[in-house]
């Protein structure tokens, strides 16, 4: 029987490693911390949202531990947004948690289906994460939230969204969802536009392992700012896409 090379094996390893504390952290580690926020806390959202925040910087300290050929360049602009709303790229299964990771405050979009998994649903609920309709409508959970986001983002909170919807396999920004810029403009909103490389040379969108043989740099870095003017009357949903791609589109030139 041939054996599985050493550096394949390191990546098992270290994959197992990160996704056993992962799961602990959720069931065991936090769990006990949930609950209380849950059944005691007056500001539950609130408190879910700081939790997740935590759970996943502990995350990204192990990553950043076990697989040191990694190198992180997440620039000052980024780490320090608040009352934004954040547009970026979609490279990696590791995007949107690497968000929660950097903010204390967040929301974001999920697919509804992760709203049905035990115990994880649960906390993707009470965290006032809005679940996504296939055919890019809003759920009643999603209005209940755009309408009182004005105000959470004016305490300082973060809505990110990525408008691919889905990973890009090739390295190119996919079509936009339009969902993300009607919450912005529903809410008059200006839109902090972010760019991310390299998450998926570190998890592709299509492994179920890390890479921790190859060296890579990640970076998450200001791709520009829209402050769109909604009472223009000849203002679009439409066009405010494409200032968005076009500016994600000139960051990623080389």
């Amino acid at each position: 029987m041939l054996s599985m090379p050493r550096t394949h094996m390191l990546d098992v390893i270290v994959t197992l490693a990160l996704w056993a504390w992962y799961i602990m952290g959720y069931l065991i580690f936090f769990s006990p911390f949930y609950l209380y926020a849950y059944f005691f806390s007056k500001r539950k959202e609130e408190a879910f949202q700081r939790l997740n925040h935590r759970l996943h910087r502990h995350f990204f300290t192990l990553v950043r531990i076990l697989i040191p050929r990694a190198r992180w360049h997440i620039t000052e602009e980024v780490s320090a947004l608040r009352s934004s709303i954040i547009i970026a790229n979609h490279r990696s299964f590791l995007d949107p948690i690497l968000f929660v990771s950097l903010y204390e405050k967040q929301k974001t979009i999920v697919k509804k289906d992760y709203f049905g998994y035990p115990v994880f649903g649960w906390i993707l609920k009470v965290s006032g994460y809005m679940p996504s309709l296939t055919n890019g409508g809003f759920s009643d959970a999603m209005m209940t939230q755009i309408k009182n986001m004005a105000d959470y983002l004016a305490s300082g909170g973060n809505l990110f969204i990525f408008p691919e919807g889905t990973r890009s396999r090739d390295g190119r920004i996919g079509p936009f969802d339009k969902g993300g810029f009607r919450i912005a403009r529903l809410c008059r909103a200006p839109i902090v536009v972010v760019s991310i490389r390299n998450t998926d040379k570190l998890y592709p969108p299509d492994g179920l392992l890390f890479n921790t043989r190859d060296a890579c740099a990640i970076e998450v870095e200001l791709a520009g700012r829209l402050t769109p003017d909604y009472d223009r009357d000849n203002m679009s949903t439409a066009d405010l896409m494409e200032e968005a791609r076009a500016l994600l589109e000139r960051k990623m030139t080389p």
